[in-house]
């Protein structure tokens, strides 16, 4: 019985439309219900008393957006245990961030909500408002429930091994010592930063690929080509993650005469970046081209760049440009990939001129042995990965601890991160002698390209800020669990997403 209240949402639809024109008052209920408690019974109870049918809709799995590991339980289990419940009529699946859409198709004279959202300043999505205005646009209204309440987040924390005992005890230390709404508050002060990012702009391509096996002739393998598709990197994904934070931000990078990617990248680029592109002369913008299998797990990679790609006259351009505006900025963040763009002269002036400094240099394939942070002689904050700082140590055998220590006093540094995979990230605050330990936010990775991109970005926003070292640390960590379940640099981590992660975390 309860399997013939699951329809679709088009059917929903069309059902709503022939009670209303029956004359019933039709509600409607629309959230994730990931796990079915006694606040959801009483909120969904108490709604059907306010109408004649009961209509819920629930938040499809693809767009479910609460942090690791979430929903615990999928879409068609979910409708499943709404649809048993003998105040509910009707449920259907919403493949749709928000409930707005769904709410024009089914045109419900009530919309329930529980009264937690009763204060729109409260949700950190910002979709109540666009769903009240969604009702109301056909005639309906908006109802909040006064029934008691209980966090789904909180319980499946609490009683589902979403997270280890380590992360769950971190959480808990966490959380006592910065509450949601302070953390929510810190990353809403962000907003106020200039911010200049300079460094590699990067297209990276993904040919996917289906192997066939090793050649009837040779020891290779061979794969079938799929598709592909193009991502903005580098310093690009960088400005793209930071503009979601900052007001303000300027990317200065270079493009190739030929092969420039120009207008692509442009397009990719969030309203509130303005670029300043140079052209290198003979030198194509860099591009990096992966082959991979429907897993993304990674075959072959090939590089299109030139070496020292900017000198000379184009050396001297950027310099003046420094020169003349980086002291405009609160911030400049530097993600160095050490393919060619910036050059000594630059890092001079950005380590003598920059108000607050946030430097990465990226071990590659083109510049392994060769690229480290000792390039800089000041940052006020780093980010490596753990083979990166043991190399600009030229130290693999001393403990982390004492490596990051002899590094942060050759740079000068006041904060330095080192991400360390499934291991977390461990931060130092030089200044209070304090090493701050995060673990691992994400319990699921689809792919780790850029990822260290995202904790540079956050972190060292929060870092410019003034914030505490452990929160930015942890607002990084966040960042970067994000995007690791994203395809390499589809889509930049939004303050909504970060928002909502962190909600989850610290409930």
């Amino acid at each position: 019985m309860s399997a013939e209240k699951i329809l679709d949402l088009s059917d929903l639809a069309a059902r709503s439309r022939h009670l209303r024109a029956e004359g019933k008052c039709v509600v409607l209920c629309h959230g994730t219900f990931d796990l079915m408690h006694t606040g959801h019974i009483r909120y969904l109870q108490r709604a059907k008393q306010e109408g004649d049918v009961l209509l819920v809709t629930i938040t499809a799995d693809a767009f479910v957006n609460k942090g690791p590991g979430r929903p615990v339980f999928n879409e068609h289990l979910r409708a499943e245990s709404l649809a048993a419940l003998g105040c509910v009529d009707f449920v259907a699946i919403n493949h749709a961030v928000s409930a707005v859409e769904a709410l024009h198709e089914i045109q419900p004279s009530i919309y329930a909500k529980g009264s937690d959202y009763r204060s729109h300043n409260e949700d950190v999505t910002g979709n109540i408002a666009r769903e009240q205005a969604a009702v109301e646009a056909h005639g309906g209204h908006i109802f909040y429930t006064d029934e008691i309440t209980f966090s789904s987040s909180n319980l499946l924390n609490s009683h589902f091994d979403v997270f280890p005992p380590d992360v769950k005890d971190f959480l808990r230390e966490f959380r006592d010592a910065w509450p949601e709404k302070d953390v929510r508050q810190m990353i809403a002060s962000l907003s106020d930063l200039k911010v200049l990012v300079v460094g590699d702009a990067i297209i990276d391509q993904y040919h996917y690929t289906t192997p066939l096996g090793q050649t009837g002739k040779g020891a290779f393998l061979a794969v079938r080509y799929d598709c592909e598709e193009q991502f903005a990197g580098g310093s690009i994904a960088v400005a793209n993650h930071i503009a979601g934070f900052a007001g303000n931000v300027t990317l200065l990078t270079g493009l190739g005469r030929v092969d420039s990617h120009e207008t692509f990248i442009r397009d990719k680029l969030l309203p509130n970046v303005e670029p300043v592109f140079v052209q290198f002369p003979d030198a194509p913008t860099v591009t990096k081209r992966r082959f991979v299998d429907a897993d993304l797990a990674k075959f072959f990679e090939v590089y299109f760049y030139k070496d020292n790609a900017v000198s000379g006259d184009l050396e001297k351009e950027i310099c003046q440009w420094l020169e003349k505006n980086i002291e405009a900025y609160d911030a400049v963040v530097v993600p160095d990939f050490g393919n060619g763009f910036i050059t000594s002269a630059m890092i001079e002036i950005l380590s003598r001129k920059a108000k607050f400094l946030a430097v990465n240099t990226q071990i590659n394939s083109g510049n392994r042995g060769y690229h480290v942070i000792n390039r800089y002689p000041r940052a006020d904050f780093v980010s490596l990965n753990e083979p990166e700082i043991r190399l600009a140590a030229h130290n693999r055998s001393d403990s982390l601890e004492t490596v990051v220590g002899l590094v942060g006093e050759r740079v000068n540094v006041k904060q330095l991160a080192v991400t360390r995979g499934t291991k977390g990230v461990m931060m130092y605050d030089r200044s209070a002698k304090i090493f701050h330990q995060i673990p691992a936010l994400a319990t699921r990775v689809i792919d780790r390209i850029g990822a260290g991109d995202a904790f540079l970005s956050l972190a060292g926003l929060c870092v410019a800020k003034g914030l505490d070292a452990k929160v930015a640390a942890f607002v990084g960590s966040v960042a970067a669990a994000m995007d690791v379940q994203i395809v390499c640099n589809r889509e930049p981590i939004s303050p909504v997403g970060l928002n909502k992660y962190v909600s989850t975390l610290l409930k």
